[in-house]
């Protein structure tokens, strides 16, 4: 059944292909593009792009973008329907990651009602939005797709006459044309403002939308199961971002920034409530006549009417004998002057504790009327959307990095103790003593307004803001403040001294420690638990400490399989050390949209996880292009929220009830990550590599790209080290070596089998039973199959040293191959018969990207020559389009 099901997703893909294919054809005609609308008649005619006639190039990239986005919507909407039909067809449980999949494995396990429950209880999701520069498309385009989306999502519906259906087609057709004459790169490189708008928007019409949508699904399972939905316990789920909070490495997000995204993020929150309680009050027209109101709910009318004064008379006077309606609208009224700022003058909400116990009072009487379906439909969605997302929106990450930590203390000590050397020149056991000693005082370095050097005002000026801002509304708003590169315990206890220096009280924010390359993985325990049994350290009760973990930096250091069997290991052994201290941890995972930085299935990442890691409460990151291809859309947002949350269930459900857990051989993978590591170093160790890299790949382009506010560099030094690994992701992306998700492996694995082929058989016996092994195999299988030795051979020929060129590629080529060979012959089954879907999308859009592959190489060769003289700046333009065509076509950039 599954296998006709899955077929029926392939015609689909097809037919809506063909559909939307047909409209953008019939578009380039009516405009005059008869050459261009060719180009999606015969497909052979893509494989030759250079056959055009060069005046229409620039308009060919266009079209070979549009039609691989266009691509990418009908995946989407195939899943979607995919998932549809196997609902139907199996169960709900049959959708991989989804809440009635977690409940029947807790079932088989032998949990009952009230065990679920408490595990669930324990749940907070909190995903984190940055604005990395990874997202190419600009917002008017994205318009455009949600847009094309839905009419698509119009299509399913069979009952539409023909004359209906025309009708969508010509709405398409109009959208197509839009998209036509609409520019698609960025021209001018995004401001944080800009960002900010965009995550903003997501924030408050797609995440308030998908949060009902993904109760209704949570309750229908639990239903589904025959349990009771009364007093049924839902998870938590909150927001984060970086935008406007996250300067490490971004010059532009000054103290100032950091204010007005806390305000604009307030504002737009209360605005979000008060439409749910308009809403809500245009709901509750409910006669006071015909329905028995409590005596409590009379009483909160009367106070609210003497406190807000003549306003609330007269916001009684529009709707008599409707007392519930009264209600909602003096709550409306309360929420108005919050909004409004005018505390010193009118009662308003202190925060969003006081507003949910008036909702409680309208609650109350509601059941006692017995308006149970009321409660549950209308008034429950509006506390359930308060309690998620309150007055702030999202909560505001503060990130620097500890070098920049290091200056900004060296400057301030130079000042208040001029005869100590410079901070940055004492050994790590001088900095803790001096520390702890200076936590003992509350006194600050100097008087309050001292500038102290460039660094040290900065982050001392960006205290100061969360200070007012906390002091002022609370301090929800603001989230973490999180350690980049942490090195040491000095780096974390050093973020306490700039508290003291602007009079914020520690107790109040967590530090958190973010430990990104390799090194500092293998020490995070080490260094945490020196922090949490530190005598200033705090953790108010019943909150967990905080760490994160960097997959990006750790990918660019040692490689994907050092990478993840590291992060693997540093969750393991944090969690251990947490335990035997008696505390819990919150694991923050530092994710991207590709594989090579830890994205993928958020299904097959959670199940990865060590058995018994996860506490109840996990963030995440989700950067760039990946918000838009994972939540632009409700439902694919909530198939993805859905996911996030069941599978933080499933793992926390492991944790209070372990399973008996199987040995795995964990030493011998240990040696198969160290192995693919040394491999991994002696390639970008090689004394011509980085050469071959700047030749090789785009990057030189990447680095002058408008796709972002962030500099591609840290400090602008021109290293390998200094590189974000995000550019560094994305370079080699396209030029489709991919080496960043999975160099490494294939020698490992033969080295392993070779020298000890006992330890070889049982990895092997295992590879599809333990999960984390499982996880790491498919991904890595997937970058190579994405990874095109052919496309790296033409790449290649832009490297100009022929001995250079041979030599790389030949290493590159030969490791890609084995590791193939190596990987495949982990699984039983064929990779035909196992990725047969991967292979779909591989050949569906392989013309068109050959075609855009060849059109960059040629341009990257004129440009290359032409640098830097007249013509230079189109060039580059046009470069952009065509990397901003083929991170469309590939499905990721970095």
């Amino acid at each position: 059944m599954k296998e006709v099901i899955t077929s029926k997703a392939y015609s689909k893909i097809e037919q809506d292909m063909q559909f939307l294919t047909s409209c953008f054809q019939q578009v380039l005609k009516d405009l005059g593009e008869h050459e261009l609308a060719g180009l999606l008649t015969r497909h052979e005619d893509l494989k030759d792009s250079l056959s055009i006639n060069p005046e229409l190039e620039e308009k060919q990239i266009q079209v070979l973008s549009i039609y691989l986005q266009l691509m990418n919507l009908v995946e989407e909407n195939a899943a979607v329907q995919y998932r549809r039909r196997l609902t139907d067809s199996k169960g709900m449980q049959a959708i991989r990651g989804s809440w009635s999949e977690t409940f029947h494995r807790w079932k088989e396990q032998g949990l009952n009602e009230h065990q679920m429950q408490e595990i669930i209880s324990k749940v907070k999701l909190i995903p984190v939005l940055t604005a990395h520069p990874t997202e190419t498309k600009r917002i008017s385009i994205l318009e455009l797709h949600r847009e094309i989306y839905l009419n698509l999502i119009k299509l399913e519906n069979t009952s539409y006459s023909f004359t209906e259906r025309n009708v969508i087609a010509e709405d398409i057709k109009t959208l197509l044309e839009r998209w036509w004459r609409t520019g698609e790169v960025y021209l001018k490189k995004p401001t944080v403002e800009m960002e900010r708008r965009n995550v903003i928007h997501y924030l408050s019409k797609v995440f308030p939308q998908a949060l009902k949508k993904i109760d209704s699904q949570f309750k229908q399972s639990w239903i589904h199961m025959g349990f009771n939905p009364k007093n049924l316990q839902f998870p938590g789920l909150e927001f984060g971002t970086w935008v406007g909070g996250d300067r490490d490495g971004h010059p532009y997000v000054t103290a100032s920034v950091t204010k007005s995204t806390l305000m604009e993020h307030r504002k737009t929150s209360l605005d979000l409530v008060l439409d749910q309680l308009n809403e809500l009050a245009a709901d509750m027209s409910f006669s006071g006549m015909s329905n028995k109101v409590s005596p409590q709910l009379q009483e909160a009318i009367e106070k609210k009417t003497v406190e807000l004064g003549e306003e609330a008379k007269k916001a009684l006077e529009r709707n008599p004998f409707e007392p519930w309606r009264q209600f909602v609208s003096l709550i409306i009224l309360q929420l108005e002057h919050t909004r409004g700022n005018s505390e010193q003058e009118q009662i308003y909400y202190a925060g969003p504790e006081d507003l949910m116990q008036d909702l409680n009072i309208l609650k109350v009487s509601l059941l006692a009327v017995g308006a149970n379906r009321i409660v549950e439909d209308l008034l429950f969605p509006v506390e359930r959307m308060i309690s998620t997302f309150g007055f702030h929106l999202a909560r505001l990450d503060i990130r620097q990095n500890s070098e920049f930590h290091d200056k900004a203390l060296e400057q301030i000590l130079k000042i208040a103790f001029p005869d100590k050397p410079a901070f940055r020149t004492w050994s790590e056991e001088d900095r803790v003593k001096f520390i702890s000693e200076e936590l003992k005082s509350d006194r600050p370095f100097a008087i309050s307004g001292r500038s102290f050097g460039p660094e040290a005002d900065q982050v001392l000026d960006c205290y100061k803001v969360v200070k007012k801002h906390t002091e002022k509304y609370g301090p929800r708003g603001v989230g973490s403040f999180i350690v980049s590169m942490t090195r040491q315990l000095s780096d974390l206890l050093v973020v306490y001294l700039f508290f003291r220096e602007v009079g914020i009280d520690r107790r109040n924010f967590q530090v958190v420690p973010l430990f990104e390359t390799i090194d500092d993985l293998i020490a995070s325990g080490d260094i945490l638990e020196s922090f949490i049994t530190h005598p200033a350290y705090y953790r108010e009760k019943g909150h967990p400490q905080e760490v994160m973990l960097g997959y990006s930096d750790s990918n660019k250091d040692g490689g994907i399989i050092a990478s993840r069997w590291n992060i693997y290991r540093a969750e393991k052994t944090l969690t251990e050390m947490a335990d035997r201290l008696g505390t819990e941890l919150r694991f923050f995972h530092g994710i991207g949209g590709t594989i090579s930085r830890g994205g993928g299935k958020y299904h097959r990442f959670l199940e990865s996880m060590p058995a018994g890691s996860m506490s109840g409460e996990m963030k995440l990151t989700v950067q760039g292009e990946t918000i838009a291809q994972q939540f632009a859309n409700r439902l694919t947002a909530t198939y993805n929220l859905e996911m996030l949350l069941s599978g933080s269930a499933l793992q926390t459900g492991y944790r209070l009830h372990p399973k008996n857990r199987k040995g795995y051989p964990i030493e011998t993978l240990r040696q198969v990550a160290e192995n693919s590591r040394e491999k991994y170093e002696e390639l970008v160790g090689h004394p011509s590599f980085l050469n071959f890299y700047g030749e090789a790949t785009p990057i030189d382009v990447l680095e002058l790209s408008k796709i972002g506010s962030r500099p591609a560099r840290r400090t602008g030094t021109r290293t390998l080290n200094d590189l974000r690994a995000i550019p560094w992701v994305f370079s080699w992306n396209q030029s489709r070596f991919n080496i960043t998700g999975w160099f490494g492996i294939g020698s490992a694995l033969q080295n392993l089998k070779s020298q000890d082929p006992e330890k070889y058989a049982q990895l092997k016996a295992v590879s599809q039973e333990w999960p984390f092994l499982r996880y790491v195999l498919i991904q890595v299988e997937t970058n190579l199959m994405n990874a095109e030795p052919a496309v790296m051979d033409a790449y290649a020929l832009l490297v100009k040293d022929e001995k250079v060129r041979s030599e790389i590629t030949e290493i590159i080529k030969a490791e890609h191959q084995k590791s193939l060979e190596e990987v495949g012959a982990m699984f039983e089954e064929s990779r035909v018969e196992r990725r047969q879907s991967l292979l779909d999308n591989l050949n569906r859009r392989n013309d068109a990207l050959i075609s855009l592959h060849r059109l960059q190489i040629k341009n990257l060769e004129e440009w290359r020559r032409i640098k830097g003289s007249a013509g230079d700046e189109k060039l580059v333009t046009h470069l952009l389009q065509i990397t901003t065509a083929l991170a469309s076509g590939l499905k990721n950039t970095g």
